[in-house]
């Protein structure tokens, strides 16, 4: 049975590090003046009928399964009820988007590649964005690279400290509403069989080894050196952590047993959010990723040293050798 979790705060699924990179996207000098604009330019209105216009309306009458794993969702996490769009597109991915009324797109190959259950974990993750008002910015984001791929002259240099730290940000919220989607489906096992179809999943093809995606997840997050380095690099321009690494976090957040408290009722809610401040966030936030960072450096550098070490031992060998054939 479904435990609901009436007045839920987003607060109680946020990451830290989520709280903490928004914040930081507002201190960016004119930051709030160019949201204004950009999202004024393009207009909510015009942004939705663009789905209106080449997406499905989902409700009582059409995809009306979909329609009431949505309405489960939102009485579990008790909210409203977003509008839903699916989108016939072959990638497979879903995203929420909007200011004034957010509503949610689901792509159908989502869908397709999909157990019920995992349709409703991502339901629930697409909700949590909602729910910590993330789709404004995820709105601008979604603009920012339309306009990138399409060569705009509208997107500058002066844009691209904006956009990294909206991508930035995105890979932490993903964080933290993935364990609002967890919260929604209350099936663990969902929850990372989905992140196992967003990374490989195949039409026709169930056999996906879930315990096998777990420990390939390990395998990543132990990784250290030069592979710690290009994990970072790796993920500069993604909207999204690579699926292994939110298994891991998903994973982490569950074995710290808050999910467990949640679920047994001790859990912030609305209007009643713990007074943590964003200096609290962003300290919480530069501690954890400060030693991540650390370590990360600390191993390249030593890896960085030993290879051209290795390198100069190689080039003065075979100078010596070279020597002692032209003598």
């Amino acid at each position: 049975m479904t435990v609901m979790l009436p007045e839920i705060s987003p607060v109680a699924w946020e990451h830290p590090t989520d709280r903490a990179a928004l914040n930081a996207l507002r201190k960016i000098p004119g930051f709030d003046s160019l949201l204004r604009k950009v999202v004024g330019m393009f207009a909510e209105r015009n942004f939705r009928m663009l789905f209106k216009a080449s997406a499905i309306k989902v409700g009582p009458n059409q995809y009306r399964d979909i329609h009431e794993l949505l309405t489960e969702v939102c009485s579990t996490l008790d909210t409203d009820v977003p509008q839903l769009y699916i989108s016939q597109t072959p990638v497979v991915n879903a995203g929420a988007y909007g200011m004034d009324d957010p509503f949610i797109i689901l792509n159908s190959s989502l869908i397709e590649i999909s157990s019920p259950t995992e349709v409703k974990a991502v339901l629930g993750h697409e909700v949590g964005h909602i729910m910590s008002d993330h789709a404004l910015y995820r709105t601008m984001l979604y603009i920012l690279l339309q306009l990138v791929a399409s060569r705009s002259p509208l997107v500058g240099s002066a844009m691209l400290p904006i956009l990294l730290a909206l991508l930035e940000w995105s890979r932490k919220a993903e964080v933290s509403c993935d364990r609002a989607g967890l919260l929604a489906v209350q099936d663990l096992d969902a929850s990372l069989g989905l992140l196992a179809n967003m990374a490989g999943g195949m039409r026709g093809r169930d056999d996906v080894n879930l315990a096998a995606f777990v420990e390939q997840s390990d395998e990543y997050r132990d990784s250290s050196g030069l592979d710690s380095y290009f994990k970072v690099m790796a993920t500069l321009g993604q909207t999204h952590p690579f699926a292994v690494v939110r298994v891991a976090e998903l994973r982490n957040w569950v074995d710290e047993g808050v999910y467990d408290s949640i679920l047994a009722g001790a859990y912030a809610r609305r209007g009643e959010e713990p007074p943590q401040s964003y200096l609290a966030d962003i300290a919480d936030a530069s501690s954890l990723y400060s030693e991540r960072a650390v370590g990360v450096f600390e191993n390249t550098e030593k890896y960085v040293n030993k290879a051209l070490s290795s390198f100069l031992e190689a080039w003065q060998s075979t100078m010596g050798s070279d020597d002692k054939s032209s003598g």
